[in-house]
């Protein structure tokens, strides 16, 4: 028994393939044995343009997490610098610190 080599397909041709599965001209079948690959795979492509067509005209793509709140991150940061501030005048007043950085 040969072992046979995992093939990687290129996103113009899962595209094209996804495509032509959307058509609906020919069957699962005939679309399997015209660009050798398994119909279950033709399936998960088609339906991954489907889920991804979306982002296309400006809507967040499927599976993606939300994006952060730049404002959230803006006073954490601020938060964060008042601390880094307070313990280094602290640490300078025990003498654990010199006044130089």
């Amino acid at each position: 028994m040969t072992k046979q080599t995992r093939r990687n397909h290129t996103p113009a041709f899962k595209a094209k393939v996804a495509m032509a599965a959307l058509k609906g001209e020919k069957t699962l079948t005939e679309l399997s044995q015209q660009f050798e690959v398994h119909a279950t795979q033709i399936t998960k492509w088609k339906a991954q343009l489907v889920d991804g067509a979306a982002g296309i005209f400006g809507g967040t793509p499927a599976g993606l997490p939300p994006l952060v709140d730049i404002k959230i991150l803006h006073a954490k940061i601020g938060e964060l610098a008042l601390e880094n501030d307070f313990l280094s005048g602290a640490l300078s007043k025990a003498g654990l610190l010199s006044a130089k950085r």
